[in-house]
């Protein structure tokens, strides 16, 4: 693979980072399994197949130009035994253990003089069963780069890209002089972005909320801890509820949220919020057949998550009519598309100007959530079926709390990533949101 410059929102991912808020993706996948042998020989295979994935095999490297850049350069000392480990632990609730120490593990930021992955067996005696935490920075993957890169370590998946690899295309590194016949449609489409770069920018202004209104739980300062926790709503009750409902599944699962947010506070025995939390919902701007190296392409809408309305399906009318409203808007304006403006940004300011930014997340909004497509086939690894996998977002400074979406099986997954001293009590939230789920499938069938 080619030299390539990081995308400008890969580097201000890459610079966004620090100790207490690693900027890694993550998905912790089960897999039933015989015995605990098993990890030996799925950590070999898991090795042979990250290696053969040529991203994998770079690293970021500072350049002198453009000034404050960054690129990917293949790691010439690259070692994949540095990068898949395996961790065994005592029998007992395999699921529980496993996700607690995926906890701790997301907690450590990747090192940065390395490929920035890392994977991990998890096993355990006379479980039956075993999982697989991948780990991969924002810079490298947003969330259907992610999914393209991780799945080549399924069976299903390996096969066809080791027979499509001779196929394969090297992407051009991406430059940052155009040629000559380029210069007038340049000229012509940076004056374009820069007038929907200002109005998104005075969108970002006039949605921030300097005042930090919101619930405690959101408020609390970053620890640089992490605590995971999981659910499993039905597929076909979620599309039972659109179906009567209207919109679309996605709404549903927003509201599905908004109510467990909502159920958890008053579980909490705090006061409901002044303000409704306000949700970052990231948009894929990722085309149809984009080259593969063409980096992160984000943009999100902003949804108020309405806790203070106690109806479930009240709740679901108005999140299914605020994003029906963003839609209408489009992913490139707004408030929400502030991940655009790194568009628009010289590398240098992303150097420097990264920490600041990420500081003011927490004004334009309390909590992340995403929805992250799998593939529709069953899945396995070296033979073991895939029974369960959970996503995992980052989360940004000041931000407490995010939560990933996907589906696989007939089922939704439902991965939760929160500050573990700001919220001791995730899983309590986890099973708000199946009770949520229940409550609306109530509404809609009663």
């Amino acid at each position: 693979m080619s030299t390539e410059l990081l995308a400008p929102l890969d580097l201000a991912f890459w610079h966004l980072e620090s100790t207490e808020h690693p900027m890694h993706l993550g998905a912790l996948a089960f897999f039933e399994g015989t015995s605990a042998a098993d990890g030996d020989r799925v950590a070999g295979l898991l090795a042979g197949r990250a290696a053969a994935i040529p991203r994998l095999r770079m690293r970021v490297r500072a350049v002198l130009l453009p000034v404050g850049g960054a690129a990917w350069f293949a790691a010439t000392d690259f070692d994949v035994r540095r990068h898949v480990r395996q961790i065994r632990f005592p029998g007992g609730d395999f699921a529980a253990h496993a996700t607690g120490i995926a906890g701790e593990l997301m907690e450590q930021p990747l090192e940065r003089g390395l490929p920035p992955w890392e994977m991990y067996v998890l096993t355990a005696a006379d479980s039956g069963m075993f999982a697989v935490l991948v780990k991969l920075h924002h810079a490298l993957a947003d969330g259907m780069r992610a999914v393209a890169i991780g799945a080549g370590i399924f069976d299903q998946i390996a096969g066809a890209g080791a027979a499509g690899a001779r196929r394969e295309r090297s992407v051009p590194p991406r430059s940052w002089l155009p040629g000559p016949h380029q210069v007038v449609g340049f000229a012509r489409d940076r004056i374009e972005e820069l007038s929907r770069a200002v109005g998104i920018g005075a969108s970002v202004m006039r949605a921030s909320r300097f005042d930090l209104r919101g619930a405690s739980a959101f408020a609390a300062g970053s620890s640089g801890t992490r605590r995971l926790a999981t659910a499993v709503l039905g597929l076909d009750d979620v599309r039972g509820i659109r179906r009567v409902s209207g919109g679309t599944a996605n709404d549903v699962l927003l509201a599905v949220v908004a109510g467990g947010l909502r159920r958890w506070m008053l579980e909490r025995g705090e006061p409901l919020p002044g303000a409704d939390p306000r949700a970052l919902v990231p948009v894929s701007r990722r085309r149809p057949g984009s080259a593969a190296a063409s980096g992160n392409r984000l943009s999100a809408y902003l949804l108020g998550l309405p806790v203070s309305q106690p109806d479930p399906w009240a709740r679901l009318t108005a999140v299914r009519r605020a994003m029906d409203r963003n839609k209408a808007e489009g992913p490139g304006r707004g408030a929400g598309a502030v991940a655009v403006l790194a568009d628009h940004l010289p590398p240098l300011a992303h150097r420097f100007g990264a920490p600041i930014a990420g500081s003011a997340a927490r004004m334009l909004f309390d909590v992340l959530v995403t929805s992250v497509p799998l593939p529709r086939s069953t899945l396995s690894l070296g033979g073991s079926p895939l029974r369960a996998l959970y996503p995992m977002a980052p989360l940004a400074r000041g931000q407490s709390l995010a939560v990933a979406l996907t589906t696989y099986g007939g089922r939704v997954h439902v991965g939760l990533v929160a500050d573990a001293k700001a919220v001791p009590d995730l899983d309590r939230l986890a099973e708000s949101m199946t009770d949520e789920t229940a409550a609306l499938l109530r509404a809609a069938t009663g």
